[in-house]
């Protein structure tokens, strides 16, 4: 079992301390699936106001239901639909204050309202994207894009 002395203190403090122990959880382990289910709980237990934590692969040519935690999930996203397939399209951070007014959004769970979507790139290639739900509108801001930025970028080489 692990413990972690993660902080309550300001977001980029509790970012590194998030970052910190996903190093820590994921630094010797080799499966991939494995390291997604850690990040996924573990960005669950510490991110507060959170209703869905976790990834979406790319396999083939669209993303597939990795691990998560949060009700059951869409299962394919076409790339470039909905938030997720934006992100993975773009290769950039969507961050979306209302997914309601977002274009072509994707309701799998009818109770979220704001959405963060991280691509995770390794070596150049699309790997899939970390995905934060909310039911709290503008959940989430810069400083949560920049921590998961940070989260994809230790990833991407251990989920590969």
């Amino acid at each position: 079992m692990y413990q972690f002395d993660i902080t309550a203190g300001d977001k980029a403090e509790l970012y590194r301390d998030i970052l910190s122990a996903l190093d820590a959880l994921t630094a010797d382990e080799p499966d991939a699936v494995a390291n997604m289910a850690n990040a996924a709980a573990l960005l669950w237990q510490y991110l507060p106001d959170l209703n869905w934590s976790g990834f979406y692969r790319l396999v083939a040519d669209e993303l597939v239901l990795g691990p998560f935690q949060g009700k059951p999930a869409c299962i394919r996203i076409a790339i470039g639909s909905g938030v997720c397939g934006t992100a993975a399209q773009t290769r950039e951070t969507q961050l979306v204050a209302d997914v309601h007014a977002f274009p072509g959004h994707i309701a799998c769970d009818a109770a979220s309202a704001s959405e963060l979507v991280v691509p995770i790139v390794h070596d150049g290639r699309l790997i899939g994207v970390l995905d934060l739900d909310s039911p709290r509108p503008g959940r989430f801001d810069a400083d949560d894009a920049r921590g998961c930025e940070a989260i994809a970028a230790l990833l991407a080489p251990r989920i590969a």
